[in-house]
Formats: structure tokens, sequence, C-alpha cells
């Protein structure tokens, strides 16, 4: 019985871990999708980002899915990040700074604009 529970216990663990890695996952199974290699060298991105909202994981997903570097700020762990987003207007998470252009939203469209 108790190898029952192990092999489920283990189970759940990996789909965890594929469930957050899945934009690493797949880029490397589907590479075609990334964003090409000179868009993404001359990238700058910065997230500014909690761990509890939707929106701003599903940002970092995109990002990791298409390839994208991009630099994250807890603005709640982080007071000077806090302070760096309240100067950007604040008001709504998550805030990307994607080459000198401002999203205040997730919008793939709009972030695969900036970085062209």
């Amino acid at each position: 019985m108790l190898n029952g529970i192990l092999k489920k216990v283990l189970f759940v663990l990996v789909v965890v871990v594929i469930f957050q890695n899945w934009g690493k996952i797949e880029r490397v199974l589907h590479p075609s999708a990334a964003v090409p290699e000179q868009t993404r060298a001359s990238a700058r991105v910065v997230l500014y980002a909690t761990e509890w909202c939707g929106y701003c994981k599903a940002t970092r997903r995109f990002l990791d899915q298409k390839g994208i570097p991009f630099q994250e700020f807890d603005i709640d762990k982080d007071a000077a990040a806090r302070q760096a987003y309240e100067a950007l207007g604040g008001r709504g998470i998550p805030i990307l700074d994607v080459n000198g252009t401002l999203l205040r939203d997730f919008n793939p469209d709009a972030i695969m604009a900036a970085l062209k």
C-alpha cells in the first residue's frame, strides 16, 4: 500500500515540475517557435510582477517559450522594485519594459511588436 502511495506522490511531483517548466520544454521540442537569435540578443526586457499573479505567470511562460531573456523584479518582495514600479505609474501587473516600450498587461502580440 505504501508503495502505491509513493508512486502517486512521485507522479504528482513530476506533473508539477513539467507544468512549471513547460515553456522551456516546449522551446526544446519546437525550436522554430522561438524568436530569431538576433532579436533575442538585442532584447532588453524587464518584468515587474508578483509570484501570485496569473498574468505574470503567463508572461513568464510566454517569454520562456520564445527564448526571450528577461530580468524580473518581484514588487511584493523588493522595496526598490516596488519603487521603480510606482515610478512607472504602477496600477496593475504585470508591467513590462520591452526595449523601452512600456506594456501594462500580458499581450503576446504587443511583446513581439516591441521586440522588433
